[in-house]
């Protein structure tokens, strides 16, 4: 398996208010011929993360079509489990209407935030969702005492579907006393999930202290995962399931690393990995977890 970067897509100038900064987790759906709409999370001069979007024509070089002006999905009112941001998970079809899945976030005390799961119902075309509640669907419990993010929803083989999103199982001030990994939850409608709490992809070495924004992909004969992980910095992780429970790790043969210099010299993070025109294509974020933008890599 391997990758061939096509560029740099886009990167924020600032111009809108709610998009200062950062296009990070993006997500592609594919609209027409070589169009795609990309969904991403941008955040405003407070760092509040926003939902927007744009169009973006596939090439040798990837052209940015049109920029969303107002929000696909806003932060939630003070209070709200989600009134500090919003970070995109992904957006699956479930019965003809498009279901936003994102994580929530608040600003924390003795830990720097928490997160929660939400859910927001729309047209992708049209590129405006409404959530189905103001509380979250999947929030801390037994299986999650934590904190929880970026879910990524997948149609199961035999009828309703699969979450794989990431969980603590550890948490506090720093950085070092975070264990965050992903976990599996199943769902008959989209909306009332199941979880056991078993870790589907852990740490394998030393120092790793993240796992987030996992993407899944059934091939058929076999489930593939991407996903970012992180050491000293974030890179692009890759593993293998038969049944979407047990995964092997192969990160060797994930096919990205950081370029010599630029945009994505220091990390790669929170891939989205989609097939469009009889291509497989990768799009992924750079340095600054989403700062410098997103890019595009098709698989070679």
């Amino acid at each position: 398996m391997g990758w061939r970067k096509l560029g740099l897509v886009f990167c924020p100038d600032g111009a809108i208010p709610w998009m200062h900064s950062h296009a990070a987790l993006p997500f592609a759906v594919p609209l027409e011929q070589d169009i795609v709409r990309v969904f991403f999370s941008a955040r405003d001069r407070e760092r509040r993360s926003h939902v927007g979007f744009l169009d973006m024509q596939i090439g040798a070089r990837p052209k940015v079509l049109m920029v969303s002006q107002v929000p696909a999905l806003a932060p939630g009112a003070a209070g709200a489990f989600d009134d500090s941001g919003i970070g995109l998970g992904c957006v699956a079809d479930i019965s003809g209407q498009a279901h936003l899945y994102y994580m929530g976030w608040n600003l924390g005390v003795t830990a720097p935030w928490r997160n929660s799961i939400g859910l927001a119902l729309g047209d992708t075309r049209i590129g405006v969702f409404e959530r189905i509640s103001p509380g979250p669907i999947m929030d801390r419990s037994p299986q999650d005492p934590y904190t929880l993010s970026y879910p990524w929803v997948l149609r199961n083989r035999h009828g309703g579907w699969r979450m794989w999103y990431g969980s603590n199982l550890s948490w506090g001030a720093d950085a070092a006393d975070m264990n965050h990994v992903i976990k599996s939850a199943t769902s008959a409608d989209g909306i009332t999930w199941q979880r056991d709490g078993t870790t589907v992809i852990g740490a394998a070495a030393l120092g790793e202290i993240a796992f987030a924004r996992p993407c899944v992909l059934d091939d058929g004969d076999l489930f593939r995962m991407w996903y970012a992980f992180r050491g000293e910095a974030y890179r692009i992780g890759y593993a293998e399931s038969v049944d979407g429970r047990n995964w092997e790790r192969r990160d060797a043969d994930v096919g990205i690393d950081v370029s010599p210099s630029g945009w994505d010299s220091e990390m790669l993070c929170y891939p989205c990995v989609f097939n469009h025109g009889g291509a497989r294509y990768m799009l992924y974020n750079g340095n600054g977890y989403g700062a410098t933008g997103f890019g595009l890599a098709i698989q070679d």
